[in-house]
């Protein structure tokens, strides 16, 4: 099994809350933790760190997705809140799917449970038999 992560941040969100966030919602999944291969979030976060540090800590490929790729992806939970921050009406779910295009989210928007909140996840897992590295991820910008 291969998910991908999608991650949404505040500007300054700390990385321990993004992994606490993500750990809880897998658990609470039944999901691995060491089955997460891929985190991707919207380009306009390539500064924070929180994202960053958290493919580190997982060994886990870093995708950076424009405003466009992300708002390509039908999503279940948009927010009009969020597309005019960032331009898209979702980042979590739009890149964990957009991570995997023939995937299918497993975890829909998960909010963090401090407050004030400053991050979001979601998950996609890879469809046995997908093609999801294929030509769908070309135009994405891929950091190692």
């Amino acid at each position: 099994m291969r998910l991908a992560v999608g991650v949404g941040a505040s500007r300054g969100a700390p990385a321990a809350e993004v992994e606490e966030t993500l750990r809880t919602a897998l658990a609470a999944a039944g999901l691995p933790w060491d089955a997460v291969a891929v985190v991707a979030s919207a380009a306009a976060k390539r500064g924070e760190p929180a994202v960053r540090e958290l493919a580190e800590r997982l060994g886990a490929e870093l995708l950076w997705l424009s405003a466009e790729q992300l708002a390509g992806q039908p999503v279940p939970n948009p927010s009009a809140a969020v597309e005019a921050a960032v331009g898209t009406p979702s980042v979590a779910e739009a890149a964990a799917l957009a991570a995997f295009p023939d995937g299918e989210l497993v975890i829909a928007k998960t909010r963090s449970n401090r407050r004030p909140s400053m991050c979001t996840i979601a998950v996609a897992r890879h469809r046995v038999g997908g093609n999801s590295d294929t030509n769908d991820r070309k135009r994405a910008v891929i950091v190692r």
